[in-house]
């Protein structure tokens, strides 16, 4: 084989070398844990509407709603313990239509209402119209008014709790962001197997793999201001509606929906992630 014969050939070879190299880095998947956490963030819902599907609870729905269950709850006239149904709609925010109908048929009602009292004032029956206006003006209102109180109250105070700990001993290797497409939680990496401990007392508001991203998923309830998540486990050792204490196991630790055995954990205040880390004691 002559000189420039070879040399052809090398230089063939090296050009195919550059270009599937150049292919191959160019279609190199994102990491994994970017993945579940676009995964979480792809399955937020951001409708004004949603049905309900197998398997959900209004916890759960409202959790990847980032809302209060208890607006979610009002909004729908749903009474505690929120108990909804799959094909069941639920309105997410408060319709402005609805607003403007509800105000339309106070003013019809309250135009009625004038015109009947015109109307008795002339028939000259004024205890009838008295013991009206006492009813619909004195016991009735001020119910009303006590429970509007009572409402804002407890929005307004926040429910502290007592104390928190660590759902698991771990490395912490990807920590809470506020951005709109960060990790709204922390993650904690360790043994598959390793029990998971709830981070203080309250009660199992949703327990499955509903949630795209989340794997094998714990929600508790603390109190109306708080809860917390517990993601990616291998298995779960609680039920709904069950009441948990600080320190009770309620999982195993492994990596359903994840690239490697971690433990996801958030805390959410009134609906909205906060950092963990501002709530757990320092190691």
């Amino acid at each position: 084989m002559s000189f420039f014969r070879l040399a052809k050939y090398l230089f063939t070879y090296v050009i195919f070398a550059i270009t599937l190299f150049s292919c191959s880095s160019r279609n190199t998947p994102a990491p994994v844990s970017n993945i579940v956490l676009g995964e979480r963030n792809q399955d937020s819902i951001r409708t004004s509407q949603y049905l309900v599907k197998k398997g959900e609870t209004l916890y759960s729905i409202a959790w990847r709603a980032n809302s209060d269950v208890r607006k979610i709850a009002r909004i729908n006239k749903i009474s505690s313990p929120y108990r909804i149904y799959p094909g069941q709609k639920i309105f997410l925010v408060e319709s402005k239509v609805k607003k403007t109908a509800e105000v339309s048929k106070h003013k019809v009602s309250h135009k009625n209402s004038t015109k009947s009292s015109t109307a008795n004032k002339k028939n000259g029956s004024k205890n009838t119209l008295a013991s009206t206006k006492k009813q619909a003006y004195g016991e009735n209102v001020s119910t009303r008014k006590s429970y509007q109180n009572s409402t804002l109250a407890s929005e307004k105070f926040s429910q502290k709790i007592s104390r928190w700990q660590w759902p698991v001993k771990g490395k912490v290797v990807e920590y809470f962001s506020n951005s709109a497409q960060g990790n709204k939680g922390i993650d904690i990496t360790g043994r598959r197997g390793t029990k998971i401990k709830a981070s203080t007392t309250g009660k199992v508001v949703y327990a499955g793999n509903a949630l795209r991203g989340y794997g094998k998923l714990i929600i508790i309830k603390h109190n109306d201001d708080y809860l917390s998540a517990y993601a990616h486990n291998d298995r779960i050792l609680v039920k709904e509606q069950q009441i948990i204490n600080i320190g009770d196991v309620i999982a195993t630790m492994g990596d359903t929906d994840a690239n490697k055995v971690m433990l996801h954990f958030e805390i959410r205040f009134r609906g909205k992630s906060v950092n963990p880390l501002k709530y757990l004691p320092k190691k």
